[in-house]
Formats: C-alpha cells, structure tokens, sequence
C-alpha cells in the first residue's frame, strides 16, 4: 500500500456493473455452539466446488480439519475462534459465505462479521431448537434489518417434533417461520426431505465420513415407489404431515422474507451431507444481493462510486507472511488493485495495491472486486476496525458496536527479553480485538486485560506464545466491573483502579457493583459510561 497524490478510479460499464451487483450473495452464518454451523459451513464448501473433500470438526488426532477454522488452537478444540471469509461460485451466483465464531465469549467479532452481511444463515439443533445464543445473534440480525434463512440440522439424530420446533422459532424469536422441505424420519431413520415447493422427495444415501456428496433418488408424493424407499410407515406419516401443512401453516411470501418478518426452514443433516445442496440451491435463489448502506452522507447505493470499509482485522493469517490483514466490504462501485482511494477517518490518500482475496488463511492477488465481495488489504497499522476507503473523502459509517468486558486479567512476562515481542503481539491481538486492553496510570509497566469471557484469555495466551513466541502468566483479578469516566477522573481512586484504554480515554476498574454505585453518588459530577460515549453498546 502506497501514498498516492491523486484519487483515481477505473470506470466501468453501468450494465456490467449491475450485473456483477446482482450475481452476489454474502452472507453469514449464526448459531448456537455445537449446533453444526461449521460443519454446514465445509458442506456448502463442498457442493460449491471449492473443497473436493470435506473435513471433521472433530479435534482427533488424524482427522482432517475443517477448511474455515485455520488456526491451530481452533483445530485442537473443535471451535471456531475467529470469523472467517470464504468464497465459491454456485449456480452462476458469486458467494461470500461469512464463518463467525461459534463460542459466547467472541459475539464481538461475530456482531462486527454481521455488518458485513446481507442475510444470514440461523443454524438450528434439532434436538435443541433455539437457544441462547441463536437468539442473542437473531437479534442483532432484527435490529440490522437482515432476511434471516433457517437451516434445521443434526435430523439424523434424535429430534424435535418439526411442528414443535417451528413452533418454537415463533414463539422465541417472534417471527414466522415456513418450512420449505420437511423431514422424513429422525435419526437413524431419516431418510430424506420433502420439497413442498416442486413436491419431490429427495431420498439420500450416505457416504463414508460425508466427506463427499450424498447420493439421491427422487420421487413424487403419491409414487408407489416412496414406500419402498423410505417405508411404508415414514411414507405415510409424510402424507399426514404435508396434509396439515397445507392446512394450517402459511405460504411463502418473498416480500415478508426480505423484510425480516417470515424465515424459510429447511431440514437436514449437514454431517452426512442430507439437503444440504437443495439449501444452497434454494438459498442462491432467495437472498437477496448487495444494498444500500448507511453512511452519514445518507444511504449509499451500491451502484455509487467505490467505497468500502474494514469490518475485522486479522494478525498472522499466512506464515509465509507474518503481516496483518484488514478485511474489506465493498460496499459500493468497482474495485481495482492499485486504485487511489482515501482514508476517510485520517483524510491520508493511499493506493490499494496489496489486496488480496480471502478463503480461510489462504490467499491471492485480486484484480477487482464489486458489492458484496470481501478483499483483504494489507495493514501497515494504518487500519481500525469500522474505517472507510473511499473515493469520496467525507464517507464514513456509524460507529461499530463493542462489548463491555466482563472478565480483567493482568499478566506477567516470563522472559523479560521478550518484551519488544510481547508488546507487539499485544498491540496486534489488541486490534483484532481479542482482548480489550488497559494501561494503568500511576507507571505500572503491565497492562490490564479485559474479555467477555475467560476463553479469551486463554486465546490470547495461546496466540501469543506460538505467534510471538512470547510466554505470558495470567492472572485473573478481582475486577468485576467497567466504566469509561466523562468527567476529570483525578477524584475518583478510593474504590477503584484508574487506567486508560488504548485511546487514552480515561477509566475506571471496580470490584463490585456496589463500589460503582456508592463512586458516583459520591461523584455527581462525573458520568460512569459502559462505554465511551462515541461507540456503539451492545
């Protein structure tokens, strides 16, 4: 990435343009942990052409991992960790399929992923059905205004009662929900899906590992061959089930879906690869391509000159490397390497001639890029998290939402000679936003940690060590509580600990509730903020 003098960008055709637009589909998916959402996620790798193989999220010894989570502490644990961007062609549609962390203690980097979509994929147990963080993330995809699609797995497995489950879907999350194929059998006696739509049955075979694409013979609701290859008791229950579907539940309507108020359901089982192409089929088909995004300057279309912002960033994605990568949504116009574009939040011209496509950690040059796509741009430091590039210098977006840290930790070097190396890694996991970080005021030389959960930490501790080579001791403290101070702070010690963040913004550690409580009716005068007051809360 290089100063340039001058802005320039690369026109293109109009119709070309509107054509690119229209083959995208970015999407993210969300669920609860252990619901399946990786494993869909190397299914859909896989009838997208892009993976000849499928992987285990299984953290055995010997087992193939799965292509989205790349780095080593995720293949170990079985968990994804960090959001990763992903990228096939299916059916004449270009796909960026968003992988967000799993686990509670990264909804972070999972809400900042969410912006960066145009609908989302809800990723359901099927012996579960909604849980708590399936609905913490549906929420912020309501508020987003984002079509949400809903895939039903782990069928061949004991399940719910479908009728129960969407019943569920409805009654937690306040939305219609429509099934658009339905079960045939639970467990092991799951045989397949029903498409309501075209009224086929899709009957699938499974394969070795589903590490390959399952089998499938079709047949019609009242073809004498269904009993046969299902049962006559399955095919009867089939019958039963579409008879009070079409009695009873509502149909399909596009327009309510594209406004967030009805989710179309689809079943499946992605571990042995069961309806899982009839979703990516249907899915391409359904949701939508790239819009108009807020900006101060008002809504902006996709079809307006380029701009696009950094939505995530990334430390050590390639060995080879050992750089920092800034994820970038186009959000609008045509993207070209080496175009001059500038940084809106510093006013500094660059050229993004160190852009690259993202698929895991695996990357190459990209030449041009259109709405909807993800690009990473080499980080010299110059990025954060929610900045804009644009050719029009005055674009910028809302502030991007964080969370209030839960959880404080301080820690202490092993190696003293390391310590150029530790203050590295912190400054670039503190970037990414692994870890919220806070420096003391009265000299300390070692800083405070804060998380939303200890997971963090102990990714961070991870992280460091085989990244920097830097081996750290934590030590979790008794802090319980944050507040960023509005107000002159120099009073306001008894009760608490006065560090600064990395902004240098003033604020304050408390160890319990009602410290806090008893410091600002002591201290009318200054505001306890959960956080400052130019970011988002979440």
């Amino acid at each position: 990435m290089l100063v340039c003098p001058q802005e320039c960008s690369v026109t293109i055709p109009t119709a070309q343009l509107e054509h690119e637009i229209t083959r995208r589909r970015t999407f993210a998916i969300i669920s609860h942990p252990d619901a399946g959402k990786t494993t869909i996620t190397e299914k859909l790798l896989l009838y997208g052409g892009a993976i000849q193989e499928a992987g285990s999220v299984t953290a055995k010894e010997g087992r193939a991992h799965t292509k989205s989570d790349w780095m080593s502490i995720e293949q170990q644990r079985g968990i994804s960790i960090s959001s990763s961007a992903l990228t096939f062609e299916y059916a004449g549609r270009h796909i960026n399929l968003l992988d967000t962390p799993g686990h509670q203690d990264f909804s972070e980097d999972t809400y900042r992923t969410l912006t960066a979509a145009d609908s989302a994929l809800m990723v359901l147990d099927a012996a579960r059905g909604v849980q708590s963080q399936t609905e913490k993330l549906f929420a912020v995809c309501r508020n987003r205004g984002i079509p949400i699609l809903t895939f039903v797995n782990k069928m061949d497995r004991p399940a719910l009662d479908p009728f129960e489950l969407l019943a569920q879907v409805e009654n937690t999350l306040k939305i219609t929900a429509v099934p658009l194929t339905w079960p045939i059998g639970d467990g092991p006696d799951f045989k397949g899906v029903y498409d309501l739509q075209t009224g086929q049955v899709l009957v699938f075979e499974r394969t070795s590992g589903g590490k390959h694409r399952a089998p499938v013979q079709t047949a019609g609701l009242t073809d004498p061959q269904l009993a046969e290859l299902v049962g006559p008791d399955l095919a009867a229950k089939l019958q039963e089930d579409v008879d009070l579907i079409r009695g009873a539940m509502p149909e399909f309507d596009a327009g309510a879906f594209l406004a967030g108020e009805l989710t179309p359901a689809f079943f499946g089982s992605a571990m042995n690869n069961f309806g899982v192409e009839h979703f990516l089929a249907n899915f391409v088909e359904l949701a939508p391509p790239p819009g108009p995004v807020e900006t101060n300057l008002g809504k902006r279309a996709p079809d307006a000159p380029f701009a696009g912002f950094i939505f995530k960033l990334q430390a050590n994605m390639s060995r080879a490397h050992r750089d920092r990568t800034a994820y970038m949504r186009v959000m609008s116009g045509h993207f070209t390497r080496g175009m001059d574009v500038t940084h809106t939040r510093t006013g500094r011209k660059l050229r993004l001639s160190q852009a690259h496509t993202l698929f895991a950690q695996d990357r190459e040059k990209v030449e041009e890029a259109y709405p909807g796509d993800i690009v990473g741009l080499v980080n010299p430091g110059v990025f954060q998290i929610g900045d804009v590039v644009s050719v029009d210098p005055k674009v910028a977006l809302p502030s991007f939402p964080r969370f209030t840290p839960e959880t404080f930790a301080t820690l202490s070097l092993r190696d003293v000679g390391k310590r150029k190396a530790f203050l590295k890694g912190l400054t670039q996991l503190a970037e990414e936003g692994v870890v919220q970080v806070f420096y003391p005021t009265d000299g300390a030389r070692d800083p405070y940690l804060g998380a939303v959960g200890p997971l963090q930490f102990e990714v961070f501790q991870a992280r460091l060590q085989e990244e920097y080579g830097v081996e750290v001791d934590l030590h979790v403290t008794s802090y319980q509580l944050v507040r960023w101070l509005a107000g002159d702070p120099g009073s306001v010690a008894r009760f608490a600990r006065h560090v600064e963040d990395d902004q240098g913004r003033p604020v304050m550690l408390f160890r319990s509730r009602y410290d806090l409580e008893y410091t600002a009716e002591q201290h009318p005068e200054i505001e306890f903020l959960p956080l400052p007051k130019d970011l988002t809360r979440v």
